[in-house]
């Protein structure tokens, strides 16, 4: 059995305790121990961070001290894989560039809120897009700072007219990407606001593909 670890916390506008709730059965389907933390100290536990193959952090915003961040870094280095979503994943510590570099991109807006969008599968040919089309999304669109370093498996366009930011027209941002660390992957999605943005079974898919292909 695998062991995964889901971080639930930060920000409480991105549903994170139902958000985990959406994808803890599917790793548990998929034969995973699935233990969920509500602290950042537990990356200070090396026993703990060294039995994992996955972490799934569900945290936007707050701090992290260097140490925490050491102890995950050291984790996903020596091979615990990282997968999640939106703000969550992208959005957790924005004084900490070293997290972001990790992660292989930052939110820096979503215009015009909740909008309509479509998101366009790029890779057809990786398993963790093989099969699925290109989908529409009611949520936020997020405009990102990306590694250029990393897989890109979809993106999405920007129509130019969300809270009058036309500049921003014809603008290609990726949704989803993997990469590597030391030895661990990394897989992200910008999709996942909140949970029910999982009920698009595209969105739910792709992401339970991504976690288990970073999963050690």
């Amino acid at each position: 059995m695998k062991n995964a670890l889901m971080m639930v916390g930060g920000w409480e506008g991105h549903t994170p305790e139902k958000s985990a709730d959406v994808f803890q059965p599917l790793l548990e389907a998929a034969g995973f121990s699935v233990r969920r933390e509500r602290t950042l100290d537990i990356y200070l536990d090396e026993d703990v961070m060294s039995a994992l193959d996955l972490v799934v952090p569900i945290w936007t915003q707050d701090t992290i001290t260097n140490e925490q961040l050491a102890g995950l870094q050291s984790a996903v280095e020596s091979g615990v894989g990282m997968a999640g979503w939106h703000g969550c994943m992208a959005d957790s510590f924005r004084h900490s560039p070293p997290y972001q570099f990790m992660v292989g991109g930052q939110w820096v807006a979503h215009p015009g809120g909740i909008i309509d969008y479509e998101v366009n599968i790029t890779n057809h040919d990786d398993p963790i897009t093989e099969g699925i089309g290109d989908f529409k999304m009611h949520s936020e669109q997020y405009y990102m700072h990306i590694d250029p370093s990393n897989e890109v498996l979809a993106t999405t366009t920007f129509e130019g007219d969300q809270a009058g930011q036309y500049w921003i027209k014809g603008a290609t941002i990726p949704v989803y990407w993997k990469r590597v660390w030391g030895k661990g992957r990394i897989f992200y999605g910008s999709v996942g606001h909140q949970y029910t943005d999982f009920d698009v079974p595209e969105a739910r898919e792709i992401m339970r593909r991504g976690m288990l292909w970073a999963a050690r």
